[in-house]
């Protein structure tokens, strides 16, 4: 199957190889292209398509809140901002919302953001540190 689609057996090779960061980073990623993909089928009045996506988005989120390390500090604000993100997408579906769904793509870009600079010390820290000599 690999040779029948180079791309699929690149995209299955990335997930399989990722670290825990970078994997949280990609399902970040997926959220806000199903967001995108939603707000699109709203503009061109597709309702299965939009609610096709909202569900993926939901998922996603939900992920990350079953997953959540609630022993860290920061862990119960991120599970409410989780949830508020959960709701709204259901407040966007149910309303054929745009700009509700907006408003998560904006909360979500701002987490993604985060956790790419969180991925991105990680990296530093782990080939800087055994690179000097």
């Amino acid at each position: 199957m690999a040779l029948n689609n180079p791309y699929q057996a690149y995209q299955q090779n990335s997930v399989s190889t990722a670290s825990p960061g970078e994997l949280t980073l990609m399902l970040y990623n997926g959220c806000l292209k199903f967001i995108k993909q939603a707000k699109l089928a709203i503009q061109q009045e597709q309702i299965e398509e939009r609610n096709i996506n909202i569900l993926k988005a939901q998922k996603i989120v939900q992920e990350f809140m079953v997953t959540l390390d609630m022993s860290q500090d920061i862990s119960e604000n991120m599970m409410s901002m989780y949830d508020y993100c959960r709701t709204r997408l259901i407040e966007a579906n149910i309303k054929n919302d745009a700009a509700i769904l907006q408003e998560v793509e904006e909360h979500i870009t701002d987490f993604r953001d985060a956790w790419k600079q969180v991925v991105q010390l990680q990296r530093q820290q782990q080939f800087g540190q055994g690179g000097s000599a």
